[in-house]
């Protein structure tokens, strides 16, 4: 198979792609291969590839297709989530363009088009990641509401109903105004905003008067009390005491409560359950009662509320409020504050408090089971740090609340009946059977519950549902527990906590044997990427522009400890390069045996170099991968790749190639073939591509991974030396001022035998010619295992060499010392961007280096 000149991933990337797409990696239950099981993360179905989706499934890639080849029954499962709010959002965007909104067409017509929409879009995000070279068993492609996983979410929530654990109660709950939905603590993201912290006063019985400060002064009419922390002596006088709300006629007692802090505002709190998480809380140890002025469209209302406020919304309500506390003299002072404003992560937009019947999950008995298999070691985490973060959000989770105010989702299986008001949930024996009549009392006269449950209680399914679970299939029986859990440490509580409680509560034991948690990826200038921002970096147009492979590459290459990514392009070209690198090597080798004629077949001290280091490669670079530590991988085979392969042997090789040394020749197709195995887990596509055209075998990812064979420290000693003779030579001619090419003599100290035994190497990749006798004068370079001396008599007048040395010393100097005052100037340091005084320092540094490189090479030609 030939090889075009130049690589262009646009024509090698999309045919192996399609293969892989088109024919998957389908997992066999009764192969009698040992398991290795990763599950995906599902993505969004609204959702197109971002640098997150791009980071995870690269990783998971390169985990996958390392166990293929090891020989595991390698399974790869993937699917996507129904995504409650973003997907009805995206619907309900597409009506209104068409001037209708969800309730003009009802439930039933509503979720149709939903349907419609995921049929014609939702397969998008897995479409990219088949671009992405993701190795997948497609065939098992799951959907979060599809019918297998439609049946385990009803399973689960009848076995939880039926223990007691799922219940239905009022409670304070968050409120999105704009989606029209509950969301539980985790959906709920924390912004520091520019706000106003307003100081009332409050009339207290007996003619004093109680200063509150308040963030929200347009709540005040929901307050039930007010309270101060029980040691506050500036308040105990006042402790049983009321006090009155601004503008009405109603008072409310003053209370103690510890939960008070003292240093905030005044250190009198108004106390508001309906509207705000501590306050709900302080309420319910006092027996307060809940009373809202906001509706859940954010609008005042209630008899409390002054005229003048009715109807507004919130926002402009806290406006005409503060008008009128000023105007009655109730407002005492008004200044600028950072609020720690609550917002819904799916839409931005600021929260509510509610209270309403919800349904909940019981968490605290399902986390103790998690945390008794964490304490066991039953789970590892990859990075360790992340195993106690994980046990101290178990060990103080709360109830979860698992309903949603939506229509798109799975709708809770709970009917109430009309007449008696019991609730009907059908037993686990019979979890798909709607009930026709009441439980409690008989009456046919039922109404199903209209929520839907969070998607995050699908997705909490996941390593089950994904196996064919609650029914006891072969693949569950085979594949489960999965064995790595990729994913991002964002959604550890999200997600990864959840899937570990239904693992150990439905399965009683652990859902999968490890967890790897990676960072986000970041801009350059370690911000997150947002559209408002203008920093978003396409993973498509990275692939479009430098290959898939390249991006997989530097996205794992920058995935080190779980640590954030910062994305710089220059990455990206790094991983491009390393790319046409392999490929011109690639295209070396196979030219080479072309036209080749053997005459000798006797392995050099290059070959016999490569062969050990090689085997150390295949040796270090496997445990990397068992350790799940990616980056290192990527590390290790781009050094050994680059630098051992094709900068010294395969340049080592030309002689021995020309003398028609079929041993050598060997060892570079060998050695290439190993290579490319290395590298096929995360840059497969080009691997594919090679090993086809080296082997003419169609399918690298089901070829053997390599064994490391033994090692030859004595040939790797060897070549050292000679690459230390090689550098040397380099480094002197580059301080000389001469071409590489240029042909110089030189004399060699120390372990100078192995160049001496391997001359017309050496001479072909130093040019340079070996000296009998020390000279008395020459540039010096010495290395640990070598010291090349090189006079330049002959090569360039010496006289005029050193003048040009001198100039550029004194320029050297003249540039260290700018540098020196402007690092030493008052304030420099402190006003100047850090990345100006990091450049700074970088440039002192080096011109400090160069000086004393120069005056190193004056001293030795005297």
């Amino acid at each position: 198979m030939d090889l075009p000149k130049a690589y262009d991933p646009k024509t090698v990337e999309p045919k192996w792609a399609e293969k892989w797409a088109n024919n998957p990696f389908v997992a066999n239950p009764k192969s009698g291969k040992t398991p290795f099981v990763i599950f995906m993360p599902p993505p969004n179905v609204t959702g197109s590839l971002h640098m997150g989706h791009a980071l995870d499934n690269s990783l998971q890639d390169a985990l996958i297709r390392y166990k293929r080849m090891q020989g595991y029954e390698a399974v790869w499962l993937p699917g996507t989530d129904h995504a409650g709010i973003a997907t009805q959002v995206v619907v309900e965007r597409l009506l209104l363009k068409e001037g209708k909104t969800r309730h003009d067409l009802g439930r039933e017509a509503f979720l149709k088009r939903v349907w419609e929409w995921k049929e014609e879009s939702g397969g998008t995000i897995l479409k990219q990641l088949k671009r992405l070279g993701a190795s997948a068993d497609w065939s098992r492609e799951a959907f979060t509401m599809d019918e297998a996983r439609s049946k385990a979410v009803r399973y689960a929530f009848s076995r939880y109903y039926h223990e007691g654990l799922a219940y239905r109660a009022p409670r304070l709950v968050n409120w999105c105004p704009r989606c029209e939905t509950t969301l539980s603590d985790l959906e709920v993201e924390t912004e520091p905003t520019p706000g106003k912290l307003y100081t009332l006063a409050y009339e207290v019985e007996g003619g004093e008067r109680i200063a509150i400060a308040t963030v929200r002064p347009e709540t005040v009419f929901a307050d039930q009390a007010i309270a101060v922390h029980p040691e506050d002596e500036r308040y105990r006088h006042l402790i049983g005491k009321k006090a009155r709300i601004p503008l009405t006629d109603i008072w409310i007692p003053i209370l103690a409560d510890s939960a008070v802090e003292r240093e905030f505002g005044t250190g009198a709190l108004k106390v508001t359950p309906a509207h705000d998480p501590l306050d709900y809380e302080i309420g319910e140890r006092h027996g307060l009662e809940a009373v809202s002025v906001i509706n859940l469209e954010g609008r005042m209302e209630g008899e409390r509320v002054p005229e003048a406020l009715r109807g507004l919304d919130r926002f402009e309500a806290r406006k005409k409020a503060v008008e009128l506390f000023r105007e009655a003299g109730h407002l005492l002072k008004e200044e600028d504050y950072t609020i720690q404003m609550a917002t819904c992560s799916r839409c931005g937009t600021p929260l509510e408090y509610a209270i309403f019947p919800q349904w909940w999950l019981s968490m605290k008995p399902l986390a103790e089971k998690v945390i008794r298999g964490l304490e066991r070691d039953e789970i590892a985490f990859v990075p360790e740090r992340w195993k106690k973060v994980n046990l101290d959000w178990l060990k103080n989770v709360r109830d979860w609340n698992i309903s949603r105010q939506l229509w798109w989702g799975h709708q809770i299986p709970a009917w109430y009946c009309q007449d008696c008001q019991a609730v009907n949930v059908p037993h686990p024996e019979r979890y798909l059977e709607d009930p026709s009549t009441c439980e409690a009392c008989g009456s046919p006269n039922l109404k199903r519950d209209e929520d839907v449950f969070d998607t995050w209680f699908s997705s909490a399914l996941w390593p089950l549902s994904t196996l064919g679970w609650p029914e006891e299939t072969e693949d569950l029986k085979a594949f489960y527990p999965g064995d790595v859990l990729v994913t991002g440490y964002d959604i550890l509580f999200l997600w990864v906590s959840r899937m570990e409680v239904s693992g150990y509560h439905f399965r009683g034991e652990r859902p999968f044997k490890t967890v790897l948690l990676h960072g986000l990826v970041l801009d350059e200038k370690g911000q997150k990427m947002s559209k408002s921002k203008g920093n978003v970096i396409d993973p498509l147009e990275m692939v479009e522009r430098y290959g898939a492979d390249a991006l997989r590459f530097a996205l794992t290459y920058l995935a080190t400890g779980g640590q954030d990514i910062r994305l710089d392009l220059r990455w990206l070209e790094m991983a491009r390069n390393f790319a046409n690198k392999l490929y011109n090597a690639a295209r070396f080798v196979l030219l080479s045996r072309e036209a080749f004629q053997a005459k000798a077949e006797e392995p050099t001290l290059a070959d016999r170099f490569m062969q050990s280091r090689l085997s150390r490669g295949v040796k270090e670079i496997t445990a990397l991968y068992e350790a799940l530590d990616l980056a290192q991988a990527a590390r290790e085979v781009y050094e050994l790749v680059w630098s051992e392969f094709c900068d010294w042997y395969l340049e080592a090789s030309k002689p021995a190639l020309r003398a028609g040394n079929a041993f050598t020749l060997r060892t570079l197709e060998e050695t290439l073939a190993t290579l490319l195995k290395l590298l096929h887990p995360i840059m497969p596509f080009l691997t594919s591509e090679l090993y086809q055209a080296l082997t003419g075998k169609e399918e690298l990812a089901l070829e053997a991974w390599p064994q490391p064979k033994a090692t030859d420290e004595e040939a790797e000693a060897r070549f050292e030396a000679l690459k230390q003779a090689v550098t040397a030579v380099r480094a002197l001619k580059a301080e000389a001022g001469l071409p590489l090419a240029q042909e110089v003599r030189v004399y060699l100290e120390g372990e100078a035998t192995p160049v001496v035994e391997n001359q017309e190497v050496f001479r072909f990749l130093a040019r340079a010619e070996l000296l009998p006798e020390r000279p008395n004068r020459a540039l010096v370079k010495a290395m640990p295992k070598v010291t090349v001396r090189m006079p330049l008599e002959g090569l360039l007048d010496v006289d005029e060499w050193r003048r040009r040395q001198e100039k550029r010393l004194q320029e050297l100097l003249a540039l260290a010392e700018r540098s020196q005052k402007k690092l030493s100037a008052p304030g420099f340091r402190e006003k100047a961007p850090k990345e100006v005084v990091e450049a700074e320092e970088e440039r002192l540094r080096e011109n400090l280096a160069q000086l004393e490189r120069i005056r190193e090479a004056l001293s030795q030609i005297g």
